[in-house]
């Protein structure tokens, strides 16, 4: 239990808490969250649309189902506000999922899994998603179980690629 809740811990980066200075002086330690990420920027001349499109390919390709498309950006725009692309794609293989849940029910709190596709305040796309790294290698699992998560992580490593590159 302790290694899955140092692992919730450092992925979900909460010891960024407002109360930074507080929590220095209660010794608590301190992570930078841009450490729980993968990202990768899209290649030179591969669109936002492109980037979509090969990645909804790849995770076809990959047996992983795109389970929802929240384009925020969207969103954002018909309410006035100035934004730039700003997607969050879930994917998941529902039957790893269900094997998931069924040794852990925690594990439903991370599905499905997500990347998004965001804009910077320097204007670069970014695709980012969730180090997956970080939780598997601080949660006992079963080997069987372990190499399903890391046959997930595999997959949507792959399917970032294809959208970062523009290409399968």
């Amino acid at each position: 239990m302790r290694h899955l809740l140092t692992g919730l811990l450092l992925t979900l980066g909460l010891a960024f808490s407002a109360h930074a200075e507080e929590a220095a002086d209660n010794g608590i330690q301190r992570f930078d969250i841009s450490q729980t990420v993968v990202k990768m920027p899209l290649e030179e001349g591969v669109s936002v649309d492109d980037a979509m499109d090969f990645m909804r390919s790849k995770a076809a390709e990959l047996n992983m189902k795109i389970v929802a498309h929240q384009p925020v950006s969207e969103e954002l725009k018909a309410r006035g506000v100035d934004s730039g692309p700003l997607h969050i794609m879930q994917f998941c293989n529902p039957g790893d999922a269900h094997r998931m849940v069924m040794h852990n029910a925690i594990f439903a709190a991370y599905m499905p899994c997500r990347i998004a596709l965001v804009e910077d305040s320097e204007g670069k796309t970014w695709l980012m998603m969730l180090d997956l790294n970080l939780l598997i290698d601080n949660t006992p699992l079963p080997p069987d179980m372990e190499e399903m998560a890391r046959g997930i992580n595999d997959k949507l490593l792959r399917i970032m690629e294809a959208g970062a590159k523009g290409a399968f």
